[in-house]
């Protein structure tokens, strides 16, 4: 059931122009991603921002893992890539961050909800639960110096796209873009509860996600016959 829900999932957003896809060794459980912010107010406009996503065998009753490939300095974004987003979480409540079921993954989430949450995340920085503490801290002392350190990093993931795929732009989708709905709730973005070793430590920008880490991954290989469907 996995693999077809997947699939699915991989096949429509494969249409849209906010994000590029590709299947790691045409594996449907592993992503690589390519998020395009296409809101030109944002700090993040014209950035590519590299990422992998690796699925659990039992999909979509447990969350995905996500993490960028290359630095990315935000308070909510761990040095290593990985995120401080309660929609990552495991189903249900957690009396320790007081975060609410309703916060957290349940089945009915899908990618396109986790990407489009890691989107509204970007330019709606939660400073009370900081995962980059110098982040946080430079974005409430020193908005400026803030803004030039992610005007670098974006300039900096624009090494990551890839040879031939054209950088859609606002006035090219902008009636395909992503609705974005921000959150208001401050315990929305609750510390993060993953552990150190979940992608196998920080690793480089090519370092792939091995599906080995979950307990429940199946040994059979559920490649896809079919061509990555990104954009070119």
């Amino acid at each position: 059931m996995a693999e077809r829900i997947l699939m699915n999932e991989f096949k429509a957003l494969a249409k849209e122009q906010w994000v590029n896809i590709e299947l790691q060794n045409e594996d449907i459980f592993n992503w690589t991603i390519g998020l395009i912010v296409l809101n030109p107010d944002s700090l993040y406009y014209g950035g590519y921002f590299k990422a992998a996503m690796a699925f659990p065998s039992n999909y979509p009753y447990s969350p995905p893992k996500f993490r960028f490939l290359r630095p990315l300095y935000h308070p909510n974004i761990y040095p290593d890539g990985k995120l401080c987003i309660s929609i990552l979480h495991s189903p249900g409540e957690d009396a320790m961050s007081g975060e609410l079921a309703s916060e957290r993954w349940s089945p009915a989430q899908r990618v396109e909800s986790v990407l489009i949450s890691i989107l509204s995340l970007l330019d709606d920085a939660e400073v009370s639960s900081p995962a980059n503490v110098d982040a946080g801290v430079l974005l409430r002392k020193s908005p400026e110096e803030y803004k030039e350190t992610v005007r670098k990093c974006v300039e900096a993931s624009k090494a990551d796209i890839p040879d031939g795929y054209e950088m859609p732009t606002h006035e090219s989708t902008s009636m395909t873009a992503p609705k974005i709905i921000k959150d208001d709730d401050s315990d929305f973005w609750a510390e993060s509860d993953v552990d150190d070793d979940m992608f196998g430590g920080s690793g480089s920008d090519q370092e792939e996600m091995d599906s080995d880490d979950y307990e429940e991954q199946d040994d059979d290989d559920t490649g896809s016959d079919e061509e990555p469907l990104g954009k070119k």
